[in-house]
């Protein structure tokens, strides 16, 4: 009779050498799994010795999987969905009346729309509690990071349920004494090079001509209190400007840009009654605010069907 002494296999090793192989160095690892980058090293090294291989060669510079770690990366990768499968097996089974519900959305949306009405949420649905993770980076539901996300732009990732549920329209927006300036004096204020992707910053570098670009910010928070300081005009979504006396609309000679909102998750936790009315909540929220149709017209405040 064979007796095999070798030390059990933490499945939380394998998911910080995961993180690793992925991201390829300790501290894009910690950032995924919101640890500090020792901790992964810990983890990845009680992994080695658990299977008595080494898996990565220790980089000044990051992190190297040797031919042993990157065949073992390989056969982890479908291990890795079907434990989240699990995960979110028993989280439905586990779900009742009285559950909490990770909601991530991009900040502004999450600031402005979703925020100021889940007080009226919570007095028709006081045992649901919403987790909001305001962040630029759409979080990753194949991996657990929320249960529902609200994102801009179709998503991409296989086995989600998505569908749109609102249309951000964005207007030039800056204080009175830059509008008062003449169209060819603008000057202007955008993201950073990091996001030179971004719908609204995409339009602003063609409509610029040219003209300054005297601030570059990260977020539109931060974007909004320069141009409220004179500094310049801003692109923002009409949910933001309107209404904010400090600033004025802009007159343009071509259309504003404008941006899909769309309502995702994970089919395996749709169906959990907390999550169907976060998602039906989520979805009045962003058709009543951003409706598909023009204002005034166009199914504002219909949920999502599921697909």
């Amino acid at each position: 009779m064979m007796c095999n002494n070798a030390p059990m296999i933490d499945w939380r090793d394998l998911e910080h050498f995961l993180a690793l192989a992925r991201c390829g160095t300790l501290s894009g690892a910690a950032r995924e799994l919101r640890v500090d980058h020792a901790t992964v090293g810990r983890r990845i090294g009680a992994l080695e010795r658990a299977l008595a291989l080494r898996l990565v060669d220790r980089l000044p510079r990051g992190a190297a999987l040797t031919a042993e770690g990157k065949r073992v990366a390989e056969l982890l990768a479908p291990v890795e969905g079907s434990v989240r499968a699990v995960e979110r097996l028993a989280r439905v089974a586990a779900a009742s009346p009285a559950a909490s519900v990770r909601v991530s959305a991009p900040p502004a949306l999450a600031a402005y729309l979703i925020a100021p009405r889940v007080a009226a949420f919570h007095h028709a649905h006081g045992g649901v509690s919403i987790v909001l993770s305001a962040a630029s980076a759409p979080a990753n539901l194949e991996r657990g990071e929320a249960d529902v996300a609200v994102r801009m732009g179709r998503p991409q990732g296989a086995g989600l349920v998505a569908r749109r549920v609102g249309v951000v329209r964005f207007g030039l927006y800056a204080s009175a004494a830059e509008a008062a300036s003449a169209p060819g004096d603008w000057r202007f204020i955008g993201y950073d090079a990091a996001l030179d992707h971004v719908t609204s910053q995409a339009w602003l570098r063609d409509f610029v001509a040219g003209r300054p670009i005297v601030f570059r910010a990260s977020d539109l928070f931060s974007q909004a209190e320069a141009a409220r300081a004179g500094l310049g005009a801003v692109v923002l979504p009409r949910f933001m400007g309107e209404g904010d006396p400090t600033l004025v609309e802009l007159p343009l000679d071509r259309a504003p840009p404008r941006q899909d909102l769309w309502l995702v998750a994970h089919p395996d936790i749709r169906r959990a009654p907390p999550v169907r009315a976060v998602m039906t909540f989520l979805a009045e929220v962003v058709g009543r605010a951003c409706p598909i149709g023009e204002r005034g017209g166009g199914r504002a405040t219909q949920p999502p069907r599921e697909a």
